[in-house]
């Protein structure tokens, strides 16, 4: 049996009471009320912290003395990270070769000399392999990000605090969803407390693993994940998560990377609110579900822990999604002008070239072209093509190669 009050009890001036906060912006976009669970203002700028020091608390006198270990992409190491050096006890953390620069020194500041990282494989499952032997040979506590009860339970005060703080039933609860610890822990405490209310978990469509589980009615171990999502780029979702995500969610959807880098540039753009890949999922989930209208709707902002160095990328991949950037392999007509004539007559008024690359750099003259080009509106894409026919700009369009496509990006 899940102990949420429990978990609350312990958490109490640990983990912070995040606000649940009404957004007009969102509110009308959806033509539904919304509100924010902001768990990106969280004391580690995610949830992570609650099953992580729910966990840890919950160890003998013993297992604490000989210390912890744990593998995360990022948000739950800094949960373990803030919790050791709380409770002055030994972490070793295993995070991916490919973890942001700035989760990585989150997790050196909330841990400080408690803790140790080492840095294995390319994704969450290396770094969890790599970390369990460690725990094995060593004989040290796992502190497993998502999959144990205790973790469950901790996650689950968020949907404690939703109920709490919301002043009217709620119609829907959106979560992300990447191990399925929070999903489970929610879930599990609003259908006790809320039956009617609808809880939707959201996954990227890059790491499918809760939605493939549901398909063969068993955790599966994916074959490969896109690792745009760090927070949520799971292979394999837990077995106990599972159960109860099973058991409980109302459905489960999927929305694309380029939709969820989309919602981030918006939240910051509109909304002045700074969140991660993974912290986007729930609200990039709602945009694309079908709502009734004026419906009560909870949002899980899960987190903030986004390095600036990766906007460049969310831009671009924002772009690509909203069909507003274009990658071709254009071959000039041999004759004098023909640059000019490309940007006076093919491109549109509004239109920019941002990549414009000699693929054979030794022979200009007679070299494919790689160009980028951004357009005002997506609907432009076809009559730019049709100027590049009618002025003999023999192309190849790449958007629709995702193995080329890597290379113009």
């Amino acid at each position: 049996m899940l102990d949420f009050d429990g978990a609350a009890a312990t958490l109490q001036g640990v983990a912070v009471t995040t606000p649940l906060m009404t957004n007009t912006n969102w509110s009308t976009r959806l033509n539904c009320n919304v509100y924010f669970k902001r768990e990106d203002l969280q004391v580690v700028r995610s949830y992570k912290i609650r099953g992580a020091f729910n966990k840890i608390s919950s160890l003998t006198s013993a297992q604490k003395e000989a210390g912890v270990v744990c593998a995360s992409a990022g948000n739950h190491a800094q949960g373990v990270a803030y919790s050791c050096a709380l409770m002055d006890i030994n972490g070793v953390i295993f995070m991916p070769t490919t973890t942001p620069n700035q989760k990585l020194e989150q997790v050196k500041m909330f841990g400080g000399n408690a803790i140790e990282i080492l840095l294995h494989g390319d994704t969450f499952d290396d770094a969890a392999d790599a970390a369990l032997n460690y725990c094995q040979s060593e004989g040290l506590s796992f502190i497993h990000p998502f999959n144990d009860c205790k973790v469950i339970e901790g996650q689950g005060t968020v949907g404690k605090e939703i109920l709490a703080q919301s002043k009217r039933p709620l119609d829907y609860i959106f979560v992300p969803v990447g191990g399925g610890g929070l999903a489970a822990g929610v879930a599990s405490y609003v259908k006790t407390h809320s039956p009617k209310t609808k809880i939707i978990g959201v996954e990227p469509e890059g790491a499918p693993s809760l939605l493939t589980a549901l398909k063969f009615g068993s955790p599966v171990k994916l074959d490969q994940v896109d690792k745009f999502i760090d927070g949520a780029s799971v292979k394999e979702i837990g077995s106990l998560n599972f159960n109860y995500c099973q058991a409980l969610l109302d459905d489960v959807i999927t929305v694309p990377e380029g939709a969820v880098c989309t919602t981030i540039l918006e939240l910051y753009n509109k909304d002045a609110i700074v969140v991660e890949p993974a912290g986007a999922l729930a609200l990039t989930g709602a945009c694309n579900y079908c709502l009734p209208k004026n419906a009560e709707v909870a949002i899980v902002l899960s987190g903030s822990n986004n390095d600036i160095t990766r906007m460049e990328e969310i831009k671009e991949r924002s772009l690509l999604h909203e069909k507003l950037k274009h990658y071709f392999l254009v071959s000039f007509p041999q004759r004098s002008g023909a640059l000019k004539d490309f940007v006076n007559d093919v491109l549109g008024p509004n239109d920019d070239i941002t990549l414009f690359e000699y693929q054979k750099k030794h022979s200009r003259e007679k070299g494919p072209v790689k160009i980028g080009i951004q357009l005002a509106h997506k609907s432009e894409l076809q009559s730019l093509k049709q100027r590049m026919n009618k002025l003999g700009f023999n192309h190849e369009y790449i958007n629709n190669q995702p193995e080329h496509l890597s290379y113009f990006v």
